[in-house]
């Protein structure tokens, strides 16, 4: 048969290739032909017409609602989280070749789909940007999404901002001394003189380009808050929640309100938009709708309410947000280290890891410019906790190879590179296999590790990279050792935990050939 399929995760980085991959050699492992259309944050390359014409059945792997769902109308489809393809990609080949014979059988199966799709898929169909959640979905489930798209289109803000901004602190630092990054935050393209970075560049001064640097990631950082705000309004109301979104979340970063204003103008605006977007209008209105009326009113709505209402108390809570991490240390810093941790390491990149995740790259908005702010602690420690997982399970695997199978021992070479490029995902497979014993030492070592990172003091401005971002990270000497004593003892209490089990089943085996 021919499949074809789509996969998403929120952040777009690990889960959608890898699920794409896991479907893509369990149909060839079963005698099957498929493609995948990976939607993640390096974008798409749409599947072209014919292959879909031509597929016997869909698959969804998502987290993120499928980019233009009209397309595979008609088509038997199987409909699932992007965690499933990863851990049981030949269950959903079986699960779809069966789904394929049924519709064969049945004709009428698929008539009456593509007429369903016509009646209430048109919007999508139509092409441009589809809604981003399952209109399936739970309430829970529905908010998880919404939230995650408006996370998953700031991080690009965030990894460009953030790591711009702490290569100008590197350059500052060699060009001025250690107070060169206090001392660059004063260069803009406003300000008078030698500061004016647009005038007084020069390109053999580090000082210049370390000022460049800084100015430009700053204006990155200026976009963190309206890009969340603007495409948790999309999630919710598509397109026309966009510019409402956009405009809230520079109301509120105006306002100080931070990440919690761009998520409650986020919210205004997505609901503001769809209802109005609702409205049974006279004909001849519906052609301004989209351009002039929905705009005009769901802005108006989204930020005069956030203006007259919202925005003092928010701005007072996210004020006090702040002071609370930045009087956090000692036992209390350790102890949110830890928190961050076992939830790092959790669930693997799935819901619990990545609202800890969420937490630390949302802090890095209010981080600002600061050189040694606590949300750059929580990054690191999330960042390093991430990492434990895999590199723990390639560390076992290479030491004690006779406890893992031939796949997993695969597995655990490619888990090297992933664990270190902070891809937790890398340690799915195993989880998948035996999900008791690994994920609960999953969660004591990457505790182990956020806590130390967090005692130790390093800082990341970067939202995902690993060691590839190593020389930006500030004590990375200390968190590397966090990393090391994490993965240390992961990997003691996995093994610990296998050779029981394994010393248990040789008993056993022992004995019953002695009764033989």
């Amino acid at each position: 048969m021919k499949f074809v399929g789509v996969t998403s995760c929120p952040t777009g980085i690990a889960h959608t290739y890898m699920a794409a991959e896991a479907l893509e050699q369990a149909a060839k492992d079963a005698g099957h032909e498929m493609e995948v259309e990976t939607q993640g944050s390096a974008g798409s390359n749409p599947l072209p017409a014919q292959t879909i014409a031509d597929a016997d059945a869909v698959i969804f792997a998502h987290d993120l609602e499928v980019k233009d769902k009209g397309r595979f109308a008609g088509k038997p489809t199987i409909d699932v989280g992007v965690k499933k393809a990863i851990s049981d990609g030949p269950g959903l080949i079986a699960q779809a070749a069966a789904m394929a014979e049924e519709w064969r059988a049945d004709p009428s199966k698929a008539a009456a789909a593509t007429a369903a799709a016509g009646a209430g898929g048109g919007a999508s169909a139509a092409g441009g940007l589809a809604t981003k959640v399952d209109d399936g979905g739970g309430v829970g489930t529905k908010i998880r999404q919404w939230l995650m798209t408006g996370v998953s289109y700031m991080i690009p803000f965030v990894a460009a901002g953030g790591i711009l901004i702490a290569l100008s602190f590197m350059l500052a630092q060699a060009a001025m001394g250690k107070n060169g990054a206090i001392e660059i935050v004063n260069y803009s393209l406003t300000a008078e003189g030698d500061l004016n970075i647009a005038n007084s560049f020069n390109p053999v001064s580090l000082t210049s380009w370390a000022a460049l640097l800084y100015v430009i990631g700053s204006a990155a950082f200026g976009f963190l808050v309206p890009i969340l705000s603007g495409f948790i309004a999309f999630a919710i109301a598509d397109r026309p929640g966009l510019v409402p979104g956009i405009v809230g979340g520079f109301i509120a970063n105006t306002m100080g309100a931070g990440f919690l204003g761009g998520l409650a103008t986020g919210f205004i605006a997505g609901f503001a938009a769809r209802w109005i977007s609702r409205w049974k209008v006279h004909k001849g209105v519906r052609g301004i709708m989209p351009v002039i009326v929905i705009p005009l009113l769901s802005t108006l709505i989204t930020g005069g309410l956030f203006i007259t209402v919202l925005g003092r108390p928010i701005t007072w809570l996210t004020n006090q947000l702040n002071d609370a991490l930045t009087n956090m240390s000692g036992g209390s810093a350790v102890i949110l280290g830890v928190i961050l941790g076992m939830m790092m390491g959790f669930d693997l990149g799935g819901p619990v890891n990545k609202v800890a995740y969420a937490f630390a790259t949302t802090g890095l908005a209010a981080a600002g410019t600061a050189t040694d702010a606590p949300q750059l602690r929580i990054m690191a420690a999330v960042m390093a906790a991430g990492m434990v997982a895999p590199l723990a399970m390639a560390l076992a695997t290479t030491l004690r190879p006779k406890l893992f199978t031939e796949p997993e021992r695969e597995n655990g070479k490619a888990a090297w590179l992933l664990g270190a490029s902070f891809i937790s995902e890398g340690a799915i497979p195993f989880a998948a296999a035996d999900p008791l014993r690994i994920i609960s030492s999953s969660v004591v070592g990457s505790a182990v590790t956020g806590g130390l990172a967090m005692a130790f003091g390093s800082t990341v401005r970067a939202p995902h990279g690993g060691i590839w971002v190593l020389p930006l990270i500030g004590n990375w000497l200390l968190f590397v050792a966090a990393i090391a004593a994490g993965v240390v003892v992961m990997t003691a209490i996995v093994v610990a935990l296998k050779q029981r089990d394994h010393s248990r089943i040789q008993m056993e085996e022992t004995a019953e050939a002695a009764l033989v």
